[in-house]
């Protein structure tokens, strides 16, 4: 080969291994003369290298998301939405005689009997207007409707429900700054499972009281005896129902008011929170937590307990609180979170686009309680069904174990082929030494994240590394005893090792494809992906390299009558 040639292949192996460098052992930021320090080098390969659970330590949870509450609420929120649209119209017709929602056994439905059966398809398109009764079964019978969700429909809502959750849990755990976690279903879609794994996490009762935290966020009208008087609150629930005329409408509901901006009562000390009334607020809400935009927490003195929480809505929620408020100026307003009253405003002029929750809110609750708002509300509780927590020390041992196995097996290769094959292994110890370097490069590159089994893979790639030198190696060999000089021999060796090698790499990586997919566990998944990208990566420096250094020695030494192989 040319100089020219053997420059250009030079220069581009030099540049592939200066960018591997730096991935590994460079900062992601400016250098500082720090980063030069064998502290500094250290520093930054732990921040490069994105350590799993079993490597870092941390918390491995298993969820479930309460899919039949899921349904259940679905359901009853349909049948009070149906009522409502019925209501809504004047026509005698559509009066309501009794109504009922069965949620239990996998059997979701409501119905609705009315006090005239002669019009009942009127009666579905008033309900149209409020429930989306694309995915329910429809029968009547008499003056009574009911709406069921067969089994296919019941499955769709599952698998958007674990996955919406899937969402917010993951929006959640990012925001709160888990480096890397895992997040994915476990089980069938329509278990309910997700598995959550948080390298480093020094709090996980923390997380996981972030992760299962309501943040059901409604703006709602306060019904009082009389505005702009101050707002109509209760003793009790009956009290408040007694103002009904002694039962609850379907358009209506009584919330608890607990943190009321009143004066001290006698013999209560300023501390001390005041008893929780009652106020009857209208239901649906005008806005709820799906309009929201933005949410931050907020000090109005910088005291630590003078939180509160400042809110935006999307442009479509703005527009429908805009024309709300519109229309109920010198009414009260409920802001309204996980069904307790936070706050009542006074409307006194058109608002848009924001509103606050004012209480007696810590720095860490009022941040905690933005993110859920901002991350949304999950469909449905979860609970815990599995909870493991690997120690730092447990994780530490793991890292000096695979760090020991991988430099030990890379030591005993070393050996043998300086042995075996003298000058030439040299060749095959550069290229295995670039090999793992630019595995740990690629790593870094795609932000994956290292697991004990995936030690394991790079030390398989390092085996199937040297044996594409082997290959490679004892083909050359073959060609000399063949009678062909040495020139003619490596490129022989080459090219006719090259076959061989694909075929062994190509069916390598299709069953390490096939087992990131179905591994499920990021462990698992960790094993295939450093092997298959030690794989790839050998083509490049068992052929590309080796080759390159072969050519060299042929160029210095152009009348070469021995090789040491």
């Amino acid at each position: 080969m040319k100089r020219t040639g053997l420059w250009i292949r030079t220069g581009v192996i030099l540049a592939i291994t200066l960018v591997g460098i730096y991935l590994v052992f460079g900062p992601r930021r400016m250098p500082t003369a720090a980063d030069f320090t064998w502290e500094g080098i250290k520093a930054n390969l732990a921040e490069n290298i994105n350590l799993g659970l079993d490597l870092k330590g941390g918390s491995h949870l298993v969820m479930r998301v309460k899919l039949d509450d899921y349904l259940k609420t679905m359901t009853e929120n349909n049948a009070q939405a149906a009522v409502s649209a019925i209501q809504d119209s004047t026509d005698p017709k559509f009066q309501v005689v009794n109504n009922a929602t069965v949620a239990e056994n996998g059997n979701y439905s409501f119905n609705v009997t009315l006090a005239d059966g002669t019009d009942l398809s009127a009666v579905t398109e008033a309900v149209k207007k409020k429930v989306d009764l694309q995915t329910w079964n429809e029968t009547r019978s008499g003056s009574t409707i009911s709406w069921t969700l067969g089994a296919a429909a019941q499955n769709v809502l599952k698998v958007d429900a674990v996955s919406q959750a899937k969402k917010i849990i993951e929006s959640r755990i990012n925001t709160y700054g888990v480096k890397e976690p895992t997040i994915q279903n476990q089980g069938s879609p329509t278990s309910g499972q997700i598995l959550l794994q948080m390298p480093g996490v020094d709090d996980p009762e923390r997380v996981k009281s972030l992760i299962g935290a309501e943040s059901n966020l409604a703006l709602m009208k306060i019904v009082s005896a009389a505005n702009p008087a101050p707002v109509t609150t209760y003793p009790t629930i009956d009290a408040a129902k007694a103002s009904l005329g002694g039962t609850v409408p379907a358009n209506r509901k009584i919330l608890p008011y607990a943190e009321r901006d009143e004066p001290t009562a006698a013999g209560q000390t300023p501390d001390q929170k005041a008893p929780t009334r009652y106020v009857v607020v209208e239901y649906p809400a005008v806005v709820d937590g799906s309009e929201l935009r933005n949410a931050e927490a907020v000090s109005r003195t910088g005291a630590q307990g003078d939180y509160q929480i400042s809110f935006q809505f999307k442009p479509s929620g703005a527009q429908k609180f805009g024309e709300w408020t519109g229309k109920n100026i010198n009414n009260y307003m409920a802001v309204v979170l996980n069904d307790e009253v936070k706050s009542a405003a006074f409307i006194k002029s058109q608002i848009f686009d924001s509103g606050e929750i004012s209480g007696k809110f810590t720095k860490t609750s009022a941040e905690d309680l933005a993110l859920t708002l901002k991350s949304g509300a999950l469909p449905a509780k979860i609970v815990y069904q599995e909870e493991r927590t690997v120690g730092p020390s447990l994780g530490a041992d793991s890292i000096r174990s695979g760090v020991e196995a991988s430099l030990g097996g890379l030591a005993l290769v070393i050996v043998f082929m300086l042995f075996y094959y003298r000058g030439s292994g040299v060749n095959a110890v550069v290229a295995l030494v670039l090999n793992m370097l630019l595995t740990i490069a690629a790593l870094v590159l795609i932000r994956s994240t290292l697991t004990l089994p995936g030690i394991a893979g790079l030390i398989l790639g390092i085996g199937m590394a040297v044996d594409s030198n082997v290959l490679i190696f004892e083909r050359i060999r073959e060609e000399l005893k063949a009678g062909f000089d040495i020139p003619t021999s490596i490129d022989l060796g080459f090219d006719r090792a090259f076959v061989t090698i694909i075929d062994t790499h190509i069916t390598t990586i299709i069953s390490s494809i096939i087992l990131y997919m179905a591994g499920g566990a990021g462990p698992i998944r960790g094993f295939a992906v450093t092997l298959i990208l030690g794989l790839l990566i050998n083509l490049f420096t068992a052929v590309f390299v080796s080759r390159t250094i072969f050519n060299w020695e042929l160029s210095l030494r152009p009348k070469m009558d021995r090789l040491s192989i």
